[in-house]
């Protein structure tokens, strides 16, 4: 990942730059828009991947900036019962359409990565959990 803003475009005015954080925080907002998305994956930590909230946006997300394209790797969770490969390709069309349309930035690639699946379970109250032990 970049660590430096890409001069990406000189005006009459000066230098704009696009620091590789907001990047990453437009393919996190684009990612987690797609229906399907459980949440991000900040990566493997023991063996499990963590869902991670809205606060952590660029969390999951890499990004390599050049001075006119970009390369973005999202890591997410699915939630069970939606098609892998639609959810991919719809995190792919997001993804390459907001960060060009907010940054003029070509996207060249973006990689999913899958690292879990969730799955719903169902809640049940305390109250009917502590009557059926006590009786």
């Amino acid at each position: 990942m970049s660590t430096l803003a890409a001069d990406y475009e000189k005006t009459d005015m000066g230098t704009i730059q696009i620091a590789p954080e907001v990047i990453e925080v437009i393919a996190g907002l684009a990612t987690i828009e797609v229906r399907g998305v459980a949440g991000m994956s900040g990566g493997f930590a023991g063996g499990i991947a963590e869902l991670l909230g809205r606060k952590n946006l660029s969390k999951g997300v890499k990004v390599e900036v050049g001075q006119r394209e970009a390369a973005v790797d999202v890591s997410i969770i699915v939630e069970f019962g939606h098609r892998i490969p639609e959810i991919a390709a719809d995190i792919q069309a997001n993804v390459k359409r907001s960060i060009e349309m907010m940054t003029g930035l070509h996207v060249v690639e973006v990689n999913v990565h899958i690292h879990d699946v969730h799955f719903k379970t169902a809640e049940k109250p305390e109250e009917e959990e502590i009557q059926t032990r006590v009786k």
